[in-house]
């Protein structure tokens, strides 16, 4: 945040296509609107989403625009020049064969990921994936690089190696963890049994591996009734535990509040409410006009805002980014696409 930039506020929210209409530049300029995310919808070309993201960044200077970019079924650009990424499933069936090149790729990965949403003015992506793959979730799937927490810790850190070096920070989700339950928390109330003993001892080790390297975390939309009621990320005990044991200090995004798994919470006022006094920093909601119009008229700006605030600033890119044209005759990138071709 630059000296004398007003405080932008704790709400992420989409707008409604590839262009800014009246209620999109009305939402993103109240004040409690401190971030847009993305999606398919939003996207024609590489030069319509530039052109987007410039209105969004001139609305609302030092907004943060992000999106779900993991590679795989969850890559939101995929046509005019973007990179079809392959899921994270396939780095860890190669760390299975050959860690070091799975390592070296995952960082290729990552970069050109970054590299090419940075260069259409996106300041963040939402990933890595730190779930553990059990084999029982639909919804995370080949999303997650492998059932393992250690190679998942490994290459989630060579991957939020990549991104760093395109000047972009990183979210891991969906803590503590989102693999072990078949529920898809989009559609349904999940719930997962396990003693917080099981869970700390597997699903949130990259958490606690990853250290200083985790830029943001996104808690699951999970209840886990053995540690608490409400899901992790409207839960004071999960978020506790996550700054104060497993030492974490950046940003913590809610999942979106629209999901029926945050439905638990009550409405999207009162959900809000919850995972901001829980210790979220940010709270999302997606593709529901009328709930995102119900949050800005009904919640209140946090009283102690600053940390928050300043968390959130630390994620906007601190360097600027190479133009699409410059990108493509950069040598870094295309080291980092022929890692990316080995790969098929």
């Amino acid at each position: 945040m630059k000296p004398n930039q007003p405080s932008l506020g704790p709400v992420m929210l989409d707008v409604a296509g590839t262009a800014l209409n009246a209620d999109d530049l009305r939402r993103i300029s109240h004040p409690l609107c401190g971030g847009v995310i993305l999606f398919a919808r939003n996207y024609q070309s590489r030069a319509q989403l530039t052109a987007l993201t410039a209105a969004i960044h001139g609305a609302r200077p030092g907004i943060l625009i992000a999106v779900d970019h993991e590679g795989g079924r969850v890559q939101r650009f995929r046509s005019d020049g973007f990179t079809r990424l392959p899921p994270m499933r396939v780095l860890g069936r190669l760390a299975d064969a050959d860690p070091d090149a799975a390592s070296k790729a995952a960082a290729a990965l990552g970069y050109v990921l970054a590299a090419e949403l940075r260069a259409c003015g996106v300041d963040l992506s939402f990933t890595p994936v730190l779930d553990l793959d059990y084999g029982s979730s639909d919804v995370i799937g080949d999303r997650a690089f492998h059932a393992n927490e250690k190679v998942v810790a490994q290459l989630a850190r060579s991957l939020n190696h990549g991104m760093a070096l395109a000047g972009m920070a990183n979210c891991g989700k969906h803590f503590p963890g989102h693999g072990f339950v078949e529920g898809d928390s989009h559609h349904e109330i999940a719930v997962d049994e396990r003693s917080l003993e099981q869970i700390l001892g597997a699903d949130a080790v990259p958490y606690s591996w990853l250290g200083k390297s985790l830029a943001a975390v996104m808690p699951a939309h999970v209840i886990y009734p053995k540690v608490d009621a409400l899901p992790a990320g409207f839960s004071r005990t999960w978020l506790s535990l996550l700054r104060n044991e497993l030492g974490f200090d950046g940003v913590i995004f809610s999942d979106d509040l629209s999901m029926q798994g945050a439905s638990v919470a009550g409405n999207v006022i009162e959900g809000a409410n919850l995972a901001l006094a829980a210790g979220c920093d940010m709270v999302l909601v997606c593709n529901s006009a009328e709930r995102s119009e119900q949050l800005l008229a009904g919640l209140a700006m946090p009283t102690e805002r600053a940390r928050s605030a300043a968390r959130v600033a630390a994620l906007l890119p601190q360097q600027a980014a190479l133009a699409w044209q410059d990108l493509q005759k950069s040598a870094q990138y295309e080291a980092a696409q022929s890692l990316l071709r080995a790969l098929d």
